[in-house]
């Protein structure tokens, strides 16, 4: 097995009947090699600095009902809020205080936010903080709204497509959701010149190993600058409640897979990781992760901003947030770059 992950390493591609032997297997020797390689891939583009990126949780309101998703327009348990414009504002100055220069406006799809609400939040945020690049996590909308929120100053946008397989995309989300339109959004995304994030989610229930390689081959296709997996991890109020998580071997290893196979990415470390496991994000930085993502918002919102279960840093004030983390990530043996940390694009695509 090891003679598979040298050739990865040496040409960042695999036959699918490879992949499937790496995903699948319980080498120990394959798991340690697969981890140093991908620590000194990204060491040689990236060297040892690790991004932060403050995340603001701007609205747990949503009009999809994914089927795994504790924020689910028919969860009537959830307790929903939606930040203010006065809120989203104080955060990232308590953001840029700390050393944030990534900002990121992540929530579920609330039409509340409009175009009219949210360029002009966008636009005082650029004009604000220059400095800093400003990423959104809003789900599915237009070209056009893609469009003017690029023009009002965002930089970047996270949209990961859950899925590639239309089978196992069918049996995550409700039918009026689609994943061509999902793809369409993140190519027009692309075309619109963001530095676009996709990714999916690790031992989500129905999810086979050539479910996983058709998202490795849509990534190919997709060519992302930013690239998010976690694991699965159930939430009580769906109907994924008593579905076995995600384990973190698998989560570790496609990481490093990742890693190999898009050697500039931007790959985080995810709460979810670090949900499933105490050294979880430590483990993901070792394993060719050079991104975290540090709560900035509110202390009396995190616990409603509910995705999954037993969710790490929701009782926690920002600097605490960011404190922690920067110990864990110099205890891997990274440092913390105050930086906006853009993807390395010395050959344009």
């Amino acid at each position: 097995m090891t003679e598979i992950v040298a050739k990865l390493y040496d040409t960042g591609s695999l036959s699918d009947e490879e992949l499937k032997r790496l995903i699948e297997t319980d080498d120990k020797a394959a798991a340690e090699l697969l981890k140093k390689y991908a620590d000194e891939t990204r060491r040689k583009y990236y060297g040892t600095k690790v991004f932060l990126r403050g995340l603001i949780e701007i609205s747990s309101y949503c009009r999809n009902d994914c089927i795994y998703c504790g924020i689910r327009r028919s969860n009537k348990d959830a307790d929903r809020y939606r930040l203010s414009r006065e809120d989203i504002f104080a955060c990232c100055e308590n953001g840029y205080e700390l050393g944030f220069r990534t900002f990121v406006m992540q929530g579920g799809e609330d039409m509340y936010f409009s175009d009219e609400i949210i360029i002009p939040i966008i636009s005082e945020i650029r004009e604000k903080y220059p400095d800093c690049a400003i990423t959104l996590s809003l789900g599915e909308r237009s070209y056009e709204s893609y469009k003017r929120m690029k023009e009002a100053g965002a930089d970047r946008y996270l949209l990961r497509h859950e899925a590639a397989s239309e089978e196992l995309y069918r049996k995550l989300h409700p039918a009026e959701m689609s994943l061509k339109n999902r793809k369409e959004c993140l190519f027009a995304l692309r075309e619109l010149g963001y530095q676009v994030g996709a990714g999916f989610m690790v031992g989500a229930p129905y999810q086979t190993t050539d479910h996983i390689i058709a998202d490795l081959r849509f990534l190919q296709e997709l060519r992302p600058q930013m690239i998010g997996i976690g694991p699965f991890v159930p939430h009580h109020s769906t109907p994924f409640a008593d579905e076995k998580g995600g384990t973190l071997e698998l989560t570790l290893r496609l990481l490093g897979i990742l890693r190999l196979m898009f050697p500039k990415v931007l790959l985080p470390a995810t709460t979810a990781l670090g949900t499933i496991a105490p050294n979880g994000r430590e483990l993901g930085l070792m394993t060719g992760c050079n991104v975290v993502m540090p709560n900035l918002s509110p202390v009396r919102v995190r616990k409603k901003y509910d995705l999954y279960d037993n969710k790490i840093c929701t009782g926690e004030e920002a600097a605490e947030c960011r404190g922690c983390l920067q110990r864990r990530i110099e205890s891997a043996g990274y440092t913390v770059a105050n930086e906006r940390g853009d993807y390395i694009n010395d050959n344009p695509i």
